[in-house]
């Protein structure tokens, strides 16, 4: 493959900022506590008073899937992403009363949206905001949380999972496979959302 097209995927997925002060932390679903971990330690540090963990069950299973890792640590038997998440935040020093909870969405879209419809609930008023995600998952998670917080200034600071990063996804079958899939999902998922933008 042409190191030109490599680095042309590499920068547009991977999207990636340096950590400021927030007024809120969002966490899109998942099974590693990498991330919950990390908007821990923001937290912790003052760079955010709200974190915002979102997820029910993915809709592609009827199950939550499992802890991915540290799960000699992280060993309840969690029902949800966020379940998970909120577990995983309060062990590293998390306030509960700083988390707001959303656990009905089962895909990226709906944990932006969703998320948007309990702060509003709230009356929260949100101005900055961190996404805090895979690192393969970046674009698409600044893409749709940007679509439900038209309003909110929103950066992206990413962890690695599965040993997929910007400098090396081109080089296993799974970081391929997993970095191709979100570039194809940033198109397909977006097109009636252009169209409407557009025309």
């Amino acid at each position: 493959m042409n190191n030109r097209i490599i680095t042309d995927i590499s920068n547009y997925i991977f999207v990636s900022d340096a950590p400021e002060k927030v007024d809120a932390i969002f966490l899109p679903g998942g099974s590693h506590p990498e991330q919950p971990e990390y908007a821990a330690e923001l937290y912790r540090k003052g760079y955010a008073k709200w974190l915002i963990p979102s997820g029910g069950i993915s809709v592609k299973r009827d199950k939550w899937p499992g802890v991915q890792s540290k799960a000699d640590i992280y060993n309840r038997n969690y029902q949800s992403d966020c379940e998970f998440f909120t577990d995983v935040l309060i062990k590293n020093g998390v306030s509960a009363d700083a988390i707001i909870r959303e656990n009905k969405s089962g895909h990226t879209r709906d944990n932006a949206f969703f998320s948007r419809k309990i702060i509003d609930e709230k009356e929260i008023k949100i101005k900055a905001a961190l996404i805090i995600c895979k690192a393969f998952h970046a674009r698409r998670c600044l893409m749709l949380y940007q679509m439900a917080f038209p309003d909110v200034e929103i950066k992206v600071c990413p962890i690695h999972c599965y040993n997929i990063t910007k400098d090396n996804w081109y080089k296993s079958e799974q970081g391929i496979n997993r970095v191709l899939g979100e570039l194809a999902r940033c198109g397909n998922q977006f097109v009636e959302d252009i169209k409407a933008y557009l025309l």
